[in-house]
């Protein structure tokens, strides 16, 4: 019995950087000889077992045969005589199908000793693909698996800052898998799965840049994939495309924040676009509205948390009021924190407000552009949630009386706010965008 790391925890450290967890596979044992050594099975489809003193997860080393569709149609032989390049031939790229003899101590825990290319085991031309940032299939085994289209598009987001591109052959390969159809086969829980691991990589608008490239968004996410080839006002949106306005705010979210909830609802924030009726092109009077169907209908299908879903909502529904926030005076902006929720939940109003941000950033030209009223917002919210009712209950006001009383005083404080910021940014018409197709839209700063 021979023990070896594998994926990650070989590539990773040749990347320079920690390996985010260890695989553990184990040559020339059996199910039966692993449970004698006190492991634990855990592994249904094909024997994975647990370290009884470490809790590591360690796999017999398999071959699979496709043997029907979808990435669970496979047949699986771990018996002892599979051999460690069989194992790795298997694996999905080149990068990934590399190995290094394990030396556990008397723990179990291996130790880490680091390792040096001579000590890597590489039968499939990994490292060379590593030194070229080369993400290229092992086998065309690769196109029995669909879920593998969407991790290749994970790893293409996540080693897109150090260069990595995916290679033609593997590209042409993916796009074969995605006419196919059998990308329909994948079920939903492993498609939130790779989408949730794509957001919190560094880059994660190259994930659907990658799947929209080789056809497969249009399958796993088809929301999103509606947004293309949907135009915007040149004026507003000189990229005109909706798709790439929408890679666009992603890429730029990410650069402000690693929080995958609040980079997943810059992704959904103009789904309502993909629903435009077409005469009405490039305009797009309802977005916010006709957006919380699709938004709905994704969430659903793919089984995405709460947490996502609940703020992407309020992303959605009222992003576009950040681009006309003063015209409904102080009794709209006390408004829109209302519909926000932000009294009780006042956490939400910093990320919602970054969204709006970078939806107005995210535009082709619009990146070095100033965006003050992001500062002003929560500069107003910071003032108007020191309201409380304590105040009006020791002045004897009760029930529905306290909340009106609030009310009015933070539209009062609103309205001395709004005094005290310079008329370029009440005015402004560059950062006050219209509602897209009012085409009689002014400035309504002045009334202050």
């Amino acid at each position: 019995m021979k023990i070896y790391k594998v994926g990650g925890a070989v590539r990773d450290p040749l990347l320079g950087a920690d390996a985010s967890d260890t695989d553990y596979v184990v040559v020339g044992a059996t199910p039966e000889m692993m449970l004698k050594a006190g492991f634990k099975q855990v592994g249904h489809d094909f024997p994975v077992f647990l370290h009884p003193k470490t809790s590591e997860e360690y796999a017999l080393a398999r071959t699979e045969r496709k043997n029907g569709r979808g990435y669970l149609g496979f047949a699986c032989d771990f018996s002892d005589s599979i051999t460690l390049k069989e194992d790795l031939k298997r694996r999905d790229l080149t990068i990934n199908a590399m190995a290094v003899e394990a030396q556990p101590d008397e723990s179990g825990h291996d130790r880490k000793r680091p390792f040096t290319r001579d000590d890597v085991i590489d039968p499939y031309g990994g490292l060379k693909d590593l030194d070229d940032r080369i993400l290229r299939h092992v086998s065309p085994a690769f196109s029995e698996d669909p879920l593998r289209v969407l991790r290749v598009a994970r790893f293409a987001a996540r080693f897109y800052h150090l260069g990595f591109k995916i290679a033609p052959e593997t590209m042409s390969l993916m796009r074969k898998m995605a006419e196919s159809g059998e990308l329909c086969a994948l079920t939903p829980e492993r498609v939130w799965q790779e989408l949730q691991k794509a957001l919190c990589t560094m880059n994660p608008e190259i994930f659907i840049e990658t799947l929209r490239c080789c056809g497969a968004l249009r399958s796993v996410l088809p929301e999103v994939d509606a947004l293309y080839g949907v135009p915007g006002p040149k004026r507003w949106h000189p990229e005109i495309d909706s798709g790439v306005h929408t890679c666009l705010t992603i890429a730029r979210v990410s650069a402000e924040s690693e929080d995958p909830v609040t980079r997943f609802a810059m992704l959904c924030h103009d789904l309502g676009k993909g629903r435009t009726p077409i005469t009405e092109w490039p305009h797009h009077r309802l977005h916010h509205l006709l957006g919380v169907q699709p938004l709905r209908e994704m969430c659903m299908r793919l089984k995405v948390p709460k947490e996502y879903e609940h703020f992407a909502f309020k992303v959605v529904r009222y992003h576009s009021d950040m681009h006309h926030v003063y015209r409904g005076g102080p009794e709209g902006l006390v408004t829109l924190f209302d519909n926000l929720d932000a009294w009780r939940n006042p956490g939400i109003v910093k990320p919602w407000v970054l969204c709006c941000k970078c939806d107005f950033l995210g535009r082709l030209g619009f990146s070095n552009r100033p965006f003050p009223r992001a500062d002003y917002i929560l500069g107003l919210f910071a003032l108007l949630r020191n309201v409380k009712a304590e105040e009006f209950v020791k002045k004897g006001f009760r029930g529905p009386e306290i909340g009106e009383q609030m009310r009015k005083k933070r539209i009062d404080l609103t309205t001395d706010y709004l005094k005290t910021l310079p008329k370029s940014e009440l005015d402004d018409s560059a950062n006050e965008m219209p509602p897209e197709g009012d085409i009689n839209w002014r400035p309504f700063g002045k009334r202050f």
